[in-house]
């Protein structure tokens, strides 16, 4: 039987009751979509409906003995909120819709959340991909964030947001999509072989040294 954290049940601040995220890759939804989860919401009572940081849509205050039947009904699967993993990648509208948009950042989101949604890691891993340099998705302040240029993507690595923010380091630019998926893939892979358990990649980083690890990615 899977622990109420393996289905992605986290206990709120009553600890009586419980909220859920379903995964909603780059935040993009449908009317039929919504409707589906508000009626789950008024299905099973829940206290609220909130639309989290990652854009997620969390129900917030379900009965434990609901969860099950609540995933049923939703028929998703769960956002990765919790453990060490790749959580739900953030992005911009891009070129897709924002008159703004030198990339297409909805499209390369989707693709790395297809490649890495929820995969597991050494420590917990956010990624951005901003359509232009106002950084919309906030990709300096990620493990691994990309931002859109006329001449290609840009990617900068070992940024997060907490009790110790950093800025993230440069380390590539002018990349087409293809090269920005395996320059990632490879970020990623040298983090798996070289990071302590629960060691973020900034931390990493701020270990072994910038030099060392461009100089290992370059």
């Amino acid at each position: 039987m899977l622990k109420l954290g393996e289905k992605g049940a986290i206990i709120q601040r009553d600890k009586e009751t419980y909220a859920v995220a379903p995964h909603i890759p780059c935040g993009v939804v449908t009317p039929e979509l919504l409707r589906k989860i508000a009626d789950v919401a008024e299905k099973y009572n829940a206290q609220a409906l909130k639309i989290t940081s990652a854009t997620r849509i969390a129900i917030v205050g379900l009965r434990e003995e609901d969860i099950d039947n609540v995933w049923k009904d939703l028929d998703m699967s769960p956002g990765a909120a919790v453990g060490l993993c790749v959580r739900s990648i953030r992005a911009c509208p891009g070129t897709t819709f924002c008159k703004l948009g030198q990339q297409d950042a909805l499209g390369l989101g989707m693709e790395l959340d297809k490649r890495y949604h929820g995969v597991d890691l050494p420590g917990k891993l956010k990624m951005a991909v901003s359509g232009c340099q106002i950084n919309c998705a906030e990709s300096w302040v990620r493990d691994v964030g990309l931002f859109g240029k006329s001449a290609g993507w840009t990617l900068v690595i070992g940024g997060n947001v907490g009790t110790h923010p950093r800025i993230a380091h440069e380390l590539a630019t002018e990349l087409s999509d293809e090269q920005a998926l395996e320059k990632v893939s490879q970020v990623i892979e040298y983090y798996k072989q070289n990071a302590s358990k629960g060691e973020r990649l900034g931390k990493m980083i701020e270990r072994m040294g910038f030099d060392t690890v461009s100089a290992a990615l370059c």
